[in-house]
């Protein structure tokens, strides 16, 4: 076992009775770097919860190799709210500041305990090896580089005012600071820009330790993982390779699952035909039979939650003209884009990228009239209709359930000319059973945008404002609204950092740099990239040092 820095074994966590890990068993290799695939609710953020030692509620045994230290960054990170966000990030070098401090006392005892010279020079030059060794004499440049490269805010920024998405970038500072042997990382591109996540890319696939980390962004895992591992139906299933190499592997296995999944409903059938045939004094000395047609039932249900598909509703029929935009300027504390122009054809597909404070959403909320530019002009078409989703979450209910907010009290969903039941409607954004009855002040920023996205969408319109929609989405969730928004027949603008869901889906992308510029460009996320390129500019490159923490 000296290969394994983590196992789990016969490990099984239930919730209301119902097991999200049923019995796995899985062994973690010395730096491996591994992606954690499953739907909402799989058990993701449960074993890395088990794995940190956060979580001990648990049946079996999971056990980490002696002597290792983990870092492990939840979703909602805690940060010490007695401390500014550079106190908090410096907690993750409190070893090596530790020596510096005992370095600098050596010093200070050497010219007044003459007496212990010798003793002190050895222990002196004891610590200085370690300092050399962690490279502390650079501990300074090293965490303000850290801190720039993953765009924190200010380091005397106070963290209680801070977003939950700010406080995730803090906590993960803090965490690769600290250069643990086994890091856990939940969701850690969210809330990223791009060059963010370019640099954490490159700084993790170079990482000694073993990386566990949990995310929907699939270039980050064919750029990262060398292993994939699948939660589905509490079982583990691992693959060796990236993201892509897994989807051919789990092709490969879901044909074989086609055949099991005939002979099932085979057996469905039949037993199906027995209850409806049979007298009641048999079905009373069955009820075995009914129970395992019971349990059939369940099976092929569970199969076909995954095939549903959404249709947003589209409104009235979209004129040539949706969006004019000439000389559009705005400006905060510095300029956010500058003498902007650009046009929208229908049918467009807009993905709109750009650091985090580049004027993303305030491009959206002038759009919509809810901000107004410093000079310049905005004309929608005279046909538009606009349905616009925010990060903002304001307008939810927090006393009301998921079922209550997102359905508004009817039995039925509107979308366009086809109706669909509302609990049918709302288990496409991955609230299933009991998730349904959580009241939306009790659900977590993820499980709100999901909230918000639902209940947004099926209103309608002829052109969509989606403001970071795949974030905390998982996998399945975004493939249905995928394939939703590639079938809706308007306009789409959508601000995302997320390179493979603008690759799919842009036709046209703006980019926001930052420094008051902008580019409008025909084309997906690495067309786009490919040509700035050509002109020298690296667009992943222009927030971050991309230099590795050591």
């Amino acid at each position: 076992m000296s290969d394994f820095i983590f196992s789990v074994r016969k490990l099984r966590k239930s919730y209301n009775q119902k097991p999200v890990l049923d019995g796995i068993t899985l062994a973690f290799l010395h730096g491996a770097k591994i992606g954690v695939i499953g739907r909402n609710g799989s058990g993701k953020s449960t074993l890395l919860r088990i794995m940190a030692g956060v979580d001990k509620d648990f049946e079996g045994e999971a056990w980490s190799k002696e002597g290792i230290k983990v870092g492990y960054v939840p979703q909602e990170p805690e940060l010490d709210p007695s401390l500014d966000v550079k106190g908090n990030v410096m907690l993750g070098v409190a070893d090596t500041v530790a020596l510096l401090q005992e370095f600098d006392a050596l010093n200070e005892r050497m010219a007044t305990d003459f007496d212990a010279m010798d003793e002190i020079m050895a222990k002196l030059e004891k610590v200085q090896d370690q300092i050399e060794a962690k490279g502390a004499w650079e501990l300074e440049r090293k965490v303000e580089q850290a801190m720039h490269a993953l765009a924190t805010p200010p380091g005397d920024a106070d963290v209680s005012k801070l977003s939950g998405g700010e406080k995730r970038r803090v906590a993960l500072c803090k965490t690769l600071l600290a250069e643990p042997d086994l890091l856990l990382l939940d969701e850690p591109t969210n809330h990223l820009d791009a060059d963010t996540v370019h640099w954490l890319e490159r700084h993790l696939a170079a990482y000694k330790g073993t990386v566990i980390a949990i995310t929907h962004d699939r270039y980050f895992l064919d750029n990262v993982a060398g292993w994939m591992l699948e939660l589905d139906g509490g079982k583990a299933f691992p693959y060796e390779g990236n993201y892509s190499t897994f989807l051919g592997q789990k092709a490969s296995r879901l044909r074989d699952d086609e055949k099991q999944e005939a002979a099932r409903k085979r057996r469905l059938n039949r037993e199906l035909e027995w209850i409806r045939t049979s007298p009641k004094g048999r079905q009373a000395k069955n009820r075995a039979r009914i129970g395992r047609f019971e349990d059939l039932q369940a099976q092929v249900s569970d199969e076909r939650e995954g095939s549903i598909s959404l249709t947003i509703p589209v409104g009235n029929r979209l004129g040539q003209d949706v969006l004019k935009v000439n000389g559009l300027s705005k400006a905060y504390e510095k300029p956010l884009f500058t003498d902007l122009s650009f046009e929208v054809p229908p049918g467009a597909f807009v993905g709109i990228l750009g650091p985090n404070g580049a004027g993303k959403t305030t491009l959206f909320r002038m759009i919509v009239g809810q901000e107004t530019p410093d000079s310049g002009s905005l004309d929608l078409g005279k046909t538009v209709e606009l349905c616009y989703v925010d990060q903002s979450r304001a307008d939810l209910d927090n006393e009301k359930s998921v079922y209550e907010e997102i359905s508004e009290g009817n039995d039925e969903v509107v979308l366009g000319p086809r109706r669909m039941n509302a609990r049918a409607y709302v288990s496409l954004f991955n609230f299933r059973g009991a998730d349904q009855q959580q009241l939306v002040g009790k659900l977590s920023g993820g499980q709100r945008n999901r909230v918000q996205l639902a209940k947004t969408l099926k209103s309608g319109g002829n052109v969509l404002l989606l403001d970071e929609p795949t974030n905390d989405l998982d996998l399945s969730t975004m493939q249905v609204l995928e394939e939703a928004l590639e079938t809706f027949p308007g306009c789409v603008f959508v601000i995302s950092h997320d390179r493979f869901f603008l690759d799919r889906q842009a036709t046209h992308v703006l980019h926001l740099d930052g420094e008051g510029n902008a580019h409008f460009f025909e084309g997906g996320y690495t067309a786009y990239r490919q040509r700035m390129l050509e002109q020298g500019i690296d667009i992943e490159k222009t927030g971050g040092t991309h230099r590795r923490l050591s």
